[in-house]
């Protein structure tokens, strides 16, 4: 047995979304934030039913770059067998989660998705203090109330 702490060698690989319309998702995760699509699929399989945990489950899924040179994705997932109820995605929900994109330009993009009807939870908010002080940040919504965030980094910040 390795002596090695639990993350060495670990990487995130992509991070997953259960969305309630796999097509909805895809118009909004490819079209209106301008993700680059990898791969689409609908899936059932033996190991799907042992990994969720759902006898006999069928999967829609999509996934995306955030950018052509990202290493990581995000899998959109619809169940088509076995779906559950929308959670309450609110951020001081107990595990709940949100995705944070960084970008060069906060307002700009703010403006853009904001004319294309991306719905937004706050106004950009300046970061008056800690780490990522001079920095701008906005929660936004995807089309199944899941959270986003867009992030612009301090002016000078790498």
């Amino acid at each position: 047995m390795s002596d090695a702490p639990l993350a060495a060698g670990l990487r995130i690989h992509h991070v997953g979304l259960t969305v309630s319309d796999i097509e909805r998702s895809v118009e909004f995760y490819g079209t209106t934030l301008g993700m680059h699509l990898v791969r689409r699929r609908v899936a059932e399989a033996d190991y799907l039913s042992q990994q969720t945990g759902f006898e006999g489950v069928r999967l829609a899924a999509a996934s995306f770059k955030p950018s052509a040179e990202s290493p990581q994705t995000i899998e959109l997932v619809q169940y088509l067998t076995h779906a559950g109820p929308a959670l309450n995605p609110a951020t001081n929900q107990v595990a709940s989660a949100h995705l944070c994109f960084e970008t060069p330009d906060i307002q700009q993009t703010f403006s853009r998705l904001q004319a294309q009807g991306v719905r937004f939870k706050t106004p950009i908010v300046p970061i008056t203090s800690g780490p990522n002080q001079g920095g701008s940040v906005v929660y936004f919504y995807d089309p199944d109330g899941f959270i986003l965030e867009l992030f612009q980094p301090p002016k000078g910040a790498t």
